[in-house]
Order: structure tokens, then sequence, then C-alpha cells
């Protein structure tokens, strides 16, 4: 594997792409921690440390994640990466429901051009509304509840408070600018590589504080670490293979066809989309015990004491479930068999044993059902291992292998070794995984 590493830097033009990208990510991980102006960043380290020793599973948990720590730091990159993601998944539902965006997708490259574009106006929208309600709870003390000092320099200055909005919303669409360069110019898929640097850069002081506390706990969780990484490379990797022939045809004097291929279908097909939506779901619970925490009403106080916490056992069932049931309606809405197997037919092409259309139609979407069911049932057990170890140990966060953190590192890792090892093997030499 050094060699494979040597060799591709003694490659001038990979040597270039991976230079390019290891730039920009030192770049991004910059704009990470510098502060934006108008906070206070003594006061602000204070809480922050305080905020990080103590419980963090908060409304704004996901976003804290994907910014690699950098909301609670109020960094120009306090939003990271999360407004481009959840305009992606908004913009991958609103393409099945409606009809003139379905048509853009079909229209090939310029139609996917045009989705990008309003991807893009929708992750500004988003930054906004977002680097709003973070600076308004900053302003009223709220981002860190249990510190009394201010972070904000002057929190009645308006000015202040639009120019922090808008210098955290152009760090918004600056990374959305250093992900297309990566996929342009360097390796991999560049809002990919700021996700993975993002959930990695918490890494280093997660393990370092457990070491300190207990060593002995410091080895239980690396040992459980690396059996979770092996599990999820497995089933990132497994898939099922369908196999599909193509009858051979005459146009002028040429023939075509006559080739075998298949279609791979993943055993874990949605990814981590699904978690991020049970996440997302159950963080309104929270929003809800925040906004009424004086109210006697019965159903607040059962939310309160059911659902705003992961240590209950009707949170991780709920949680669990909501993690199936998003897999199977993701998977639903982005692999339509029906579309496949039309596609297939009018190129001549058939699974053996099955007739094209109809019959090739409900046996992708057979083979696709019972392919699902592991893969649910696999992210809803890798996704729970955070919220056990909250129930078990009590310090969730100070677990860093489980949950999105580790599909995001896994996923993300495998496919960028995989596109620089087909650069290798281009150049004759020999892959990272060979």
């Amino acid at each position: 594997m050094l060699t494979a590493f040597t060799r591709a830097f003694r490659t001038p033009d990979l040597r270039k792409k991976l230079l390019f990208t290891l730039g920009i990510i030192a770049l991004f991980r910059l704009g990470s921690v510098l502060p934006t102006p108008g906070v206070h960043v003594q006061n602000l380290a204070a809480c922050f440390d305080q905020a990080r020793s103590g419980d963090t599973g908060n409304i704004y948990g996901m976003v804290q994640l994907f910014s690699g720590g950098a909301l609670l730091k109020l960094s120009v990159f306090a939003l990271g990466i999360m407004p481009y993601i959840t305009a992606s998944i908004i913009l991958q539902l609103l393409v099945v429901v409606i009809p003139r965006l379905e048509a853009l997708k079909k229209e090939g490259q310029s139609g996917q051009t045009k989705i990008t574009q309003y991807t893009r106006y929708l992750t500004i929208g988003l930054a906004i509304l977002q680097s709003t309600a973070f600076i308004a709870l900053a302003r009223t003390g709220q981002l860190f509840p249990n510190c009394q000092q201010d972070v904000l320099l002057d929190p009645d200055n308006i000015f202040m408070i639009v120019t922090m909005v808008i210098i955290m919303t152009a760090g918004t669409s600056v990374i959305m600018w250093l992900g297309e360069l990566i996929t342009d110019r360097g390796v991999g898929n560049g809002m990919s590589i700021l996700i993975f640097t993002q959930v990695v850069a918490v890494f280093p002081s997660e393990l370092a504080n457990i070491f300190q506390a207990n060593k002995f706990t410091f080895a239980v969780v690396m040992v459980v670490g690396i059996f979770m990484i092996a599990a999820v490379v497995f089933v990132e990797q497994a898939q099922r293979r369908i196999p599909v022939q193509y009858a051979k045809r005459m146009v002028g004097r040429r023939m075509y066809g006559g080739t075998s291929t298949y279609i791979p279908l993943k055993v874990n097909q949605a990814g981590i989309i699904p978690v991020i939506f049970a996440s997302s779901l159950l963080y309104l619970p929270q929003l809800i015990t925040s906004l009424f925490q004086t109210s006697d009403n019965a159903v607040v106080t059962w939310i309160s004491q059911n659902l705003a916490t992961g240590d209950t056992p009707i949170y991780m069932a709920t949680f669990f479930l909501l993690i199936i049931f998003f897999t199977y309606f993701y998977v639903s809405i982005t692999f339509n068999p029906t579309e496949v197997a039309d596609n297939m037919k009018k190129y001549g092409g058939f699974i053996p044993g099955i007739r094209p259309g109809r019959p090739t139609a409900e046996y992708l979407n057979f083979v696709l059902t019972r392919l699902t069911a592991p893969g649910a049932l696999y992210l809803g057990l890798i996704s729970m291992v955070p919220i056990v170890a909250l129930a078990v140990a009590g310090a969730s966060q100070n677990f860093p292998f489980g949950g999105t953190s580790i599909l995001i590192m896994v996923g993300v890792g495998l496919d960028t070794v995989k596109q620089i090892e087909s650069q290798l093997q281009q150049r004759n030499y020999e892959g990272f995984l060979r």
C-alpha cells in the first residue's frame, strides 16, 4: 500500500491532483476554526469547553457533526456542508413529485446541470435560515444553555448580526465552490471529501479525551471501532449482481449487441440518507420540549420524558423503526424497477429466464425488497451504537465509532480509494487494494 502511494506521488498529474485536494482540505479546515467577526473569542472558548464536557445532544447536533465542531465555535464555516446535504435531499424528493424536475432529470447532462443550479439556490436559502437561527440562539444565550457569558461582542447591534449572517452564508457558498474544485481538479467527489474531513476532524480530540479518562475504556473503544469498521466495509461492498444479456441486432451491415453485463444492487442501496431523515425527525420532540419548557401539558411532559433524550426505550425503538421505514422509502424513490425494465427492453436487454417488460420489473422489485431488509437492519443497528453507549456508559459523545460518523468515513474512504486505484490501474500501477 505504501508502495502504491509512492507510485501515485511519482505520477506528475496524479500527484498534482492529490496535492490540490490536500490543499483544499487545509483551506477548508482553516475556515472551520476562523471566528466570525463579532464573536467574543475568549468567552466562546470557555463556553465551548464547557459544552464539550457536557451533553451536546440537542436540536443542532447533526449540524454540529457535519461541521466538524465548527458550529459551536461560530466560525466562518460554522454551518459546514449541512445546508448542501439538506438541499440535495429535498431536490431528490422533489424530482419524484414535480413533473418538471423529473423531465429535467431525463434530459441527461443539461437537465442535471439545471437541477444542480437549483440545489445551489436552495442551499443559500437554507444557509440564511440556519445562520440566522444559530446566531439568534447565541444572542439569547440558548446556544450554550449552561454558560452565562456573552459569546457575542454586541448582541444588540443589528448591523453586526446581519454581517455575521452574511459571512456565514458566504462561507457555505465557498464550501460548495471548494467541493466542486475537488471534483473537477482533484481526486474523489468533492462534497463527500469535505464531509469526510469534517467528521474525521473531531476524532483525535475525542480519542485523546477517552485515553486520558480511562486507558481500559480506550482499548475497548478501539477494539469495538475496528470491528465495526470491518463490518461496515463488508456490508458496504456487498451487492447482488443481476445478470443482463443483450441480444444481437443488425444495424446496416454491422452487428451490435450480444454482450453480457449485470445490474449491481447494493445491500445498503440507500446509503446514509435514512439515518439523516430519522435523526432530523427525532429532533422535533427536542424542539417542542425546548419551546414549551414551562408547560404543564400532559403530551409535552410525555414527550420530554420519552422522546427528548436518547436513553429511553421508546426513543430507541422509534429511531430504529424510522430508519427501517426511511430506508424502504428512499430506495423506492431512487430505484424504479419499471423504468429499468423498460430501458432494458428498449435496448434489447433481458434477464436470463425472465421475460422482458412487466415480469422483469416484478423480478427486480422482488429482489430489491428482499435485499433492502438486511440493509435496513444494518443501518438501524449501526446507528443504535452511540445511543446504546449513552444508555450503558452515559457518554455517547465520547464514542466516536458509531452511527452517522462511521458510515460516512467508511463509505467516502472506500469510494475515494477506488477512484485513486482506477487511475493507478490506467497507468499500469498496482492498486491500493492489491
